[in-house]
């Protein structure tokens, strides 16, 4: 594939079903081995020839995930490349419209199959629920319109990778220009602010067209499927076996009762510390004592030996993998202009390697988000060995345990970046940062509730919607002159967009990780073995096991948030 960043992978284990050379761009290649699987289906008359059958199924799956997987990474990778755009396109109009039936077919094969119930229970039990998911929910007048929804995605990642502004007689990308933010000189920081805020405000009309046909598109495949509403099918599509909309609902009011007060005394000891009268938005990522701006690397190439060092010292086989993926080039991690934005870790099925995408710049943020997609990279590389497909993958909210908790545990060497002082900062903003994002995480999840279960909103009624989850989680700070802005502040959430209900898996995992990390701090050695072992459960075992082969509780009610943010509490007071 042209531009990806990585040449041709080592193979995890030889094809025994897909040939050696196809052409994942010509379904006319790809359609007869969807016919080969659906023959034999029928021919497979005992547990061993039908678990045989699902493998061959897999190792087609995990090949044509992997072309679609480059085809994306050499997309956001080159946002401005329009052969790259077209070669992307092409799987997603022409390709994925194929195979979504085929693999229902497939699916429906298995459910039906009389071999299915003879199975061993323990090894096919999740595999078997999800599957028979897939089969409930299939519709084929959702393939083109979720053909439609890929397409606005990418409309957007376009949209805001291409966003620049002028500043100092340069042109920047707005990740870029976060970095000013951190810039003790507040006028600096108000300019840079705004001169953002202006150039996101120009483009609220077009990012609002595209959500609104987004909402159409979502809402109509709800209904195609048999659902009252978008939430009650997403959640279905999600597989959210294990929790409902109103277990997300408390979840919100236990982050409003045990976190905003914490998040209003980091604010307000911020706002004397800055000897101010109110906080404004360009006042919340400066050193509250007005120290330069940590500066953890120069270049990104610093970035990745420090992280290289941080590993080395907390585990060998995982410092092994992080070296691999450099080795075979696995990263792509500089900002640059015609990136899409954010940060990734994407998985290529069949090579059972990971890739890690970034926007660095040079900020402490960089290091917790290399740290953080580092995490997903373990996970993928903990499931190498894992021959059924499905099961190399786990669900999110036990995926972000994989990454948040290696943020927690990295941060205990973070001295490979800093001289002490440094390091404690470090620490310490990290630390805020979890209290910080449980309300946002706790708006943008409750806003996603509020679009659709009112699916004939207005614009109005929507930015209103906001404004009062803004009123409830934002806190102390004072948008006045830039009401709009704050308005609009959910366009920058690509989730809400690209993956949506995707976000609240974030504060699930952050008390699955604040648990990992809670265990490290009584025995380093069995917390670690523990994180390891869940990992390697990939998606073989329900949520509540992989929390627990991972030394957590799978809960998120108050009484699972409070002694953790009171552990947080108690390490920011000793960090000062």
């Amino acid at each position: 594939m042209k531009a990806l960043p990585f040449e041709k992978l080592p193979v995890a284990k030889a094809r025994s079903f897909v040939p050696t050379q196809v052409d994942w761009s010509d379904w006319k290649q790809i359609a007869p081995l969807y016919d080969r699987l659906e023959a034999r289906a029928a021919d497979c008359r005992t547990p061993a020839e039908l678990e045989k059958w699902l493998l061959d199924w897999g190792e087609l799956t995990a090949a044509l995930d992997q072309d679609g997987s480059e085809r994306y990474i050499a997309m956001t990778c080159h946002t401005d490349d329009a052969e790259i755009e077209k070669a992307y396109l092409h799987f997603v109009e022409h390709i994925q419209p194929e195979v979504k039936p085929r693999e229902f077919k497939l699916a429906q094969l298995f459910v039906e199959h009389p071999m299915r119930g003879k199975l061993p229970r323990p090894r096919y039990e999740v595999f078997d629920r999800t599957t028979a998911l897939q089969v409930e929910l299939f519709r084929p007048e959702n393939v083109p319109l979720e053909t439609e929804e890929a397409k606005l995605g990418q409309q957007y990642q376009k949209l805001i990778g291409s966003l620049t502004v002028e500043f100092k007689g340069k042109e920047r990308t707005l990740v870029e220009m976060a970095r000013f933010q951190e810039e003790p000189e507040r006028v600096m920081r108000q300019e840079t602010w705004e001169l953002v805020a202006k150039r996101r405000l120009q483009e609220v009309e077009a990012i609002e067209n595209i959500f609104d046909q987004l909402i159409k598109l979502r809402v109509q495949m709800a209904k195609n499927a048999g659902f009252k509403n978008y939430v009650e099918y997403a959640y279905r599509s999600r597989r959210r076996f294990d929790y409902g909309p109103a277990d997300c609902l408390k979840f919100h009011d236990a982050i409003e009762q045990e976190v905003m007060p914490v998040l209003r005394e980091l604010q307000a000891e911020r706002k004397r510390q800055l000897g101010l009268a109110s906080l404004r938005p360009w006042d919340l990522a400066v050193d509250p004592e007005s120290r330069p701006a940590l500066r953890p690397f120069e270049q990104v190439e610093g970035m990745v030996a420090n992280t290289q060092k941080i590993f080395d010292q907390l585990d060998k086989s995982l410092a092994g993998g992080f070296r691999q993926m450099q080795d075979l080039k696995l990263l792509d991690l500089a900002n640059r202009k015609g990136k899409a934005p954010g940060g990734y870790q994407s998985t290529l099925a069949e090579a059972r390697l990971p890739f890690i995408f970034m926007n660095a710049v040079g900020v402490q943020r960089d290091v917790e988000t290399i740290l953080h997609e580092a995490g997903h990279a373990f996970h993928a590389l903990a499931t190498r060995g894992e021959d059924l497909h499905a099961y190399r993958d786990a669900p999110i909210e036990f995926c972000e345990v994989a990454s948040m908790s290696m943020e927690l545990l990295g941060n205990e060497f973070i001295e490979s970046f800093y001289a002490a002082p440094e390091a404690k900062r470090a620490r310490r903003d990290h630390l805020e940062g979890i209290v910080e994002v449980f309300p946002w995480i706790a708006t943008v999840d409750a806003f996603q509730h509020w679009i659709y279960s009112h699916p004939e909103h207005t614009r109005e009624e929507r930015r209103a919607a906001w404004e009062q989850l803004m009123k409830r989680f934002g806190g102390d700070v004072d948008w006045s002159g830039w009401e709009k802005s704050r308005g609009y502040l959910w366009h920058r959430q690509l989730h809400i967009f690209l993956h949506p209900f995707y976000y609240v898996e974030y504060g699930i995992a952050e008390l699955g990780a604040l648990q990992v990390w809670a265990n490290s701090r009584r025995d380093k050695a069995r917390a670690l073995e523990d994180y390891k072992r869940g990992l390697a459960l990939g998606g073989s075992r329900p949520l509540p096991e992989l929390f627990a082969a991972a030394g957590c509780r799978f809960d998120f009610s108050a009484a699972t948030i409070k002694p953790l943010v009171e552990l947080v509490r108690t390490e920011l007071v000793k960090l000062g």
